[in-house]
């Protein structure tokens, strides 16, 4: 995976950072060769990067290093002399001895296109044959484009030149202009670290826009506004409605940041083959082009792109103006962002019941993460850069954003934005730890910040809150209290709800707000209240915990979950229920019952399809194996009644017909999807546009009610680079072992397919009607694990490892073949362990839920 010169430690950076700083970088690329034929075809496809960097040493004399991932250098130069490339450059890093106090350092390369997301992304549009370049670069991939010091507390001011085709156009992080010689030359930016520069170039088709804001002082800010895709997808893009939301979220941050935008024009590039959501990349920010909508989709696809654009533009101040200084404090950046996405569209956009899909979504991941063997303080020990990359998870994006979310009821929220206020204007274009913050909030709120960092930063894991209710013989409260459990009580600033039925209704007639210390804490004010139906212990999502019930309460929930008035409590019922069912509390057929029960009433889109996810998921993993099929048919019989009790042309009749067709297994089931197809059935208002033909045709694929020729059929239809990515997971999902055996060759046994085409063929041979089928590749996939991570990237490695791992296998012979592979590579990477090891647990989770629901 990462050989030892490319997996930076903390302590070399740390020694490093020591030794030098860095005054600039001067970097001029030479992409023309991205169109035509390679030069050599026998190797792969390169680009010229020469790197001039200017730099200090408090040490003259002392050695150091520079890191670069490139196929061949074709020479180095320090302070004049040349050295010999072959001695100093080892692939990864290339070694420099005798520094002077003052340096210059210019490396000219050869370095390698990608087809994995990382570096310098090379795509060919299958539509039009036209190919696009972008780079991506978190944690430590600029080093795959330029020699560097690549580590985040080493930032200078970039100067960037690119040479690119005729016809294109060239973005990076600040402005730029085509020059007579047709070099593309940009602006120097402020200081900033190495993997948030950033580069676009290509036919790409660009919108325009300007922001103004008059500021305290008088003055205007303007601020260049750009938008850009894909031609292909030129005529889905809705840039205005980007527009709208950036101008919104700038206007927000402004009014309570008190720091102008510092990074001049503000472009947003949707790329194709992305590997996350969004990269913070200042004036340049990157996201997957699936944020550009090819089909009609609900609110909740329009609320999640206004939070990735607003968590984005939250990282131009947490992050790329004030950085953390190594990988540990990641969370100073991400758990920020993440926050203040959902705080600045709820208070800022149409998208007002933002927390309720943070309360529903965000945290279900950062639960299911806090749970795993591989659980971390939000503040984590990040040796190197393999447990860097692995860190961009639950714990560090939604808990830390739960804790924050914490911190504003704990502090209050001026004290919290004042903290901010102060932390910017201290610590501009600096690095910063921990401390660092926790300082500026005790001046703020006038509270010791230590302990509650030590309870909530420092530790890991997630406590349940649990009410305990008595009553006197009129039925009044006498007591009312909350338990804690969790191996660290944690202090929390919780909002207690009494609820009850008034006008078929189910709402809250009573609140206190109670400091929850301990393992148990009384609630006072709440004594002398009627009986409740429902007692919600963290009512308003204000702490991040899992919420457990009284048993009258989960009584009223079973008959009267759909009553609940309020969409977040709603949506906090609805986590708890699941919680439960993961923690093998409940029978999961109980949760999918609730679901096919009361889901049609859902008002809440995204809430919806959040439980359509769980649901799905509940059939897989979590039911007993002989209820399956029974839950199957319960299920694609539920969805499709709701289906044709929707609305015609809602978002809610859409988000049912894609429940149904992942549901679809009955003869009778895949008919209505095939009639859909070809239009000899139809339902009213249910537009099949092309997004939902690929939705329908899937499970035809899975359950061989459909062939390949009828695939390709499609693809013509569709002959795009999304259209492409659909056909090859319909292929794979056939039920047959050809197939299978064919999707595990071009994932495992070769590199030919990019990283979007190996998500999508692990998707496809990953079939849960198929598990026979795919049986004989549990020891398979045991046997090429370790190769494979040390073969490929780490982003591939990860997907395989995770996506391949035989979670299907659902039995005791499974877990021990894991455990068996454990324990006689100890020696194996530690990542690679972590991925294994957190795959192993959600199998144990699984099962016991199965065993659960079978009593």
């Amino acid at each position: 995976m990462l050989v030892p010169g490319e997996n930076l430690s903390r302590d070399e950076a740390r020694s490093r950072a020591g030794l030098l700083s860095v005054d600039g970088y001067e970097v001029a690329l030479d992409v023309r060769s991205a169109v035509g034929e390679p030069q050599d075809a026998s190797g792969p496809r390169t680009f010229r990067s020469v790197t001039t960097i200017r730099f200090r040493t408090n040490e003259p004399g002392a050695s150091t290093f520079v890191d670069l991932i490139a196929p061949s250098v074709t020479a180095v130069t320090l302070n004049g002399r040349e050295l010999d490339p072959a001695a100093v450059f080892d692939g990864s890093r290339i070694t420099l001895d005798g520094l002077a106090a003052e340096n210059v350092l210019v490396v000219d390369a050869q370095c390698a296109y990608s087809r994995t997301g990382e570096g310098l992304h090379r795509f060919v549009d299958p539509e039009d044959g036209e190919v696009y370049l972008y780079t991506q670069y978190e944690p430590a991939d600029a080093r795959r484009v330029f020699a560097g010091f690549e580590q985040p507390d080493l930032k200078a001011p970039f100067t960037f030149e690119v040479s690119a085709p005729e016809g294109w156009t060239v973005w990076s992080n600040r402005e730029g202009a085509r020059a007579e010689d047709g070099t593309w030359r940009f602006a120097a930016t402020a200081p900033i670290s190495t993997y948030i520069t950033a580069i676009v170039a290509g036919p790409y088709h660009y919108e325009t826009d300007l922001y103004e804001r008059e500021l305290a002082d008088g003055t205007v800010l303007r601020i260049p506004l750009g938008a850009m895709c894909r031609k292909g997808l030129a005529k889905h893009f809705d840039a205005d409605d980007i527009f709208l939301v950036t101008k919104q979220g700038l206007d927000f941050f402004h009014e309570h940041f008190d720091y102008p935008y510092p990074f001049g024009k503000y472009d947003q590039a949707f790329v194709p083959e992305y590997n996350i959501g969004a990269m913070e990349n200042p004036g340049c920010v990157t996201f997957r082009e699936e944020f550009v909508f090819r089909g009609k989709v609900t609110q909740a696809s329009y609320e999640r792109r206004a939070n990735v654009i607003l968590h984005e533009m939250a990282h131009m101040w947490f992050g790329d103006l004030v950085t953390m200084q190594w990988w540990d404090d990641l969370w100073l950046k991400e758990s920020f962002a993440d926050f203040m996405g959902s705080f600045s569209m709820v208070e800022a956009t149409r998208f007002t019941n933002g927390w309720v899909t943070f309360a529903n979504n965000r945290k279900a991941w950062a639960y299911r993460a806090d749970q795993l063997p591989s659980t971390h303080p939000i503040t984590a020990d990040i040796r190197d850069l393999e447990d860097a990359k692995l860190n961009f998870d639950g714990i560090t994006y939604a808990k830390g954003a739960s804790v924050l979310k914490q911190l504003v009821a704990y502090v209050g929220r001026d004290a919290f934005l004042e903290g901010a206020r102060r932390y910017f204007k201290r610590h501009a274009y600096g690095n910063t730890r921990l401390g660092d913050l926790l300082s500026v909030l005790e001046e703020t709120s006038g509270r010791d910040m230590k302990d509650w960092s030590r309870s909530w930063l420092e530790t890991s894991g997630v406590n349940a809150l649990t009410p305990e209710v008595t009553y006197d013989a009129d039925g009044r409260v006498t007591e009312l209290a909350i338990t804690q459990d969790g191996d660290t009580l944690r202090p929390h600033r919780v909002a207690v709800g009494l609820y009850r039925i008034e006008d078929s209704e189910l709402v809250r007639y009573a609140q206190a707000g109670v400091d929850v210390t301990g393992a148990r804490t009384v609630v006072p004010e709440l004594a002398g209240e009627e009986r409740p139906g429902l007692v919600l212990v963290n009512d308003e999502d204000l702490t991040y915990c899992k919420i457990r019930f009284d048993e009258r309460s989960l009584e009223t929930l079973r008959s009267s979950l759909g009553d609940i008035k309020d969409p977040l409590a709603r949506a906090l019922c609805w986590s708890a229920l699941w919680n439960l069912t993961r923690d093998a509390l409940m029978p999961a057929r109980d949760f999918v019952r609730l679901v096919l029960t009361f889901a049609g009433r859902e008002s809440d889109i995204g809430v919806l399809q959040m439980l359509h996810a769980w649901t799905r998921s509940a059939l897989v993993h979590y039911v007993a194996p002989d209820w399956r099929a029974e839950g199957g048919r319960l299920a694609a019989e539920g969805a499709l009644r709701e289906l044709r009790a929707a609305e015609p042309g809602s978002q809610h009749q859409l988000t049912w017909a894609r429940f149904f067709a992942s549901v679809a297994s009955s003869e009778e089931d895949l008919r209505l999807l095939g009639g859909l197809l070809d239009d000899t059935t139809r339902i009213d208002g249910l537009d099949v546009d092309q997004e939902l033909r690929w939705s329908f045709l899937e499970p035809l694929a899975t359950h061989g009610a459909t062939d390949e020729s009828a695939i390709a059929a499609e693809l013509a239809r569709d002959d795009t680079a999304s259209g492409k990515r659909h056909e090859v997971r319909c292929l794979a999902s056939r039920p047959s072992a050809a197939v299978k055996d064919q999707a595990w060759v071009t994932v495992v046994e070769s590199d030919k397919l990019s990283n979007a085409l190996v998500e999508a063929t692990i998707a496809g041979f990953v079939q849960p009607s198929q598990r026979e089928l795919i049986a004989p590749y549990t020891e398979k996939y045991f046997e090429a694990i370790e190769r494979l991570w040390s073969e490929r990237s780490i982003q591939i490695g990860m997907d395989v490892v995770r996506g391949l791992y035989p979670s299907l296998q659902d039995s005791r012979a499974t877990l021990d073949a894991t455990d068996e592979w454990l324990a006689a590579h100890g020696s194996a990477a530690p990542a690679l362990r972590r991925l294994v090891a957190e795959s192993r647990d959600d199998l144990a989770r699984a099962l016991r839920a199965q065993e659960r629901d079978g009593a």
